[in-house]
């Protein structure tokens, strides 16, 4: 583009690993992991550029778009050096012996006709307060909305810290409001919807106390369930159900005042990401509950494992259907999760899960197996009016 904010560029998508791009990609990446290492006080939570590529190469359904910063001298989006010159950039950063790139923005789109964006902005500590984060932001909202998308949402960790606190409109959960990251949205008028818990779940788990979960989750479910399980691609009988299942996540799951819309998942789309994932660099493990007198898919659960086994495991989403709640389904689909990946890929340290905390149902399910909180971030959200293009 060139009419970006001076020192904000935009990165191509690199096709594959090693393809163009790839350098810069991963160095964003790498921005991304560091701000999300000092907010949780972990490096649990890091993704590699080659895990992170399969997400990022879905521009059909999920459109989005990557911008960085680059600074070799101190300089800032705002500030006096001349960014036009790459070279010249690469050649000063070798010099000093700094990132090259120290920032990044996303953008996230839902698809044509979506008038929801997701935003995001990641700026390496020492490269804070001199206006960059201002300049990404400024950068993605104008983007937003040249695209149509006047619901705008930001998710971003706080870290703990004294003084008074936020409260989410929901009632559960809040943010300590003397935090930077909470004054900066704030001031450019996000209103704090929602609060997210991450949670960790050390392994090796205790066995017992799984079993003893099971068998009582397994007696009140009853005759009418049953589980079944696979890794990797979904198998051909069950392709229409998940199809069905990842839509009813945008439906189902709690979004307080996001108002974060449906998602449309017809079969191809859910192909697609099938395929993308299985050339990634992790491994899915599924369970799924079957209801017996309808033979459909009422809920699922999906792990996402690196194959480095001194990485976590990724508790990704988890879902049963409303009109199948009540049952312990659940505890049923995580409990035989978990026992599935222990069986298949013993060895890593713990499993990394979020969820929102007015789910007190999954947050429960959660404590029961033994997950304990990590830290929190907050669901934010900004509206701007329409205006004619």
């Amino acid at each position: 583009m060139d009419d970006l904010v001076p020192g904000i560029e935009e990165l191509s998508i690199p096709e594959e690993p090693g393809a163009e791009g790839w350098d810069d990609f991963v160095a964003a990446a790498g921005v991304h992991n560091t701000v999300e290492a000092e907010a949780y006080g972990t490096h649990e939570l890091s993704v590699t550029a080659e895990e992170a590529l399969p997400d990022w190469l879905d521009q059909d359904w999920e459109p989005r778009r990557l911008f960085a910063v680059r600074t070799a001298d101190g300089s800032t989006p705002d500030g006096g050096s001349d960014p036009s010159s790459a070279d010249a950039q690469a050649d000063a950063a070798a010099e000093a012996d700094v990132p090259p790139i120290v920032a990044r923005g996303v953008c996230e789109f839902q698809g044509a006709g979506s008038q929801t964006a997701w935003l995001r902005a990641d700026v390496l500590p020492a490269y804070r307060n001199r206006g960059i984060g201002t300049a990404l932001f400024t950068l993605l909202e104008s983007v937003a909305e040249a695209d149509g998308c006047v619901n705008q949402i930001v998710y971003a960790a706080s870290p703990d810290s004294p003084g008074e606190r936020l409260v989410a409109p929901t009632g559960f959960g809040s943010l300590p409001l003397r935090n930077p990251e909470v004054h900066f949205l704030l001031r450019r008028g996000y209103r704090l919807e929602q609060v997210e818990r991450g949670n960790r779940l050390a392994l090796p788990y205790d066995r017992e106390r799984l079993d003893r979960l099971l068998r009582a989750a397994e007696k009140r479910a009853g005759k009418e369930y049953e589980i079944i399980q696979w890794d990797g691609f979904t198998p051909i009988l069950w392709q229409p159900d998940m199809a069905m299942l990842y839509e009813r996540m945008s439906t189902d799951a709690p979004t307080a005042g996001l108002e974060e819309p449906a998602e449309s998942w017809p079969l191809d789309r859910f192909l697609d990401r099938q395929a993308r994932l299985a050339d990634g660099a992790r491994t899915v493990y599924t369970t799924a509950v079957v209801h017996r007198p309808s033979r459909a898919l009422v809920g699922f659960t999906e792990l996402s494992v690196p194959a480095e086994t001194d990485r976590p495991v990724n508790q990704e989403d988890t879902l049963v259907v409303r009109e199948h709640r009540g049952h312990r389904l659940g505890l049923l689909l995580k409990a035989w999760n978990l026992e599935s990946v222990r069986r298949n890929e013993p060895g890593h340290p713990s499993v990394i899960t979020f969820n929102a905390e007015e789910n007190r149902h999954m947050l429960a399910i959660n404590e029961e197996l033994g997950f304990l909180p990590i830290g929190y971030e907050g669901g934010w959200r900004r509206r701007t009016p329409l205006t004619d293009a």
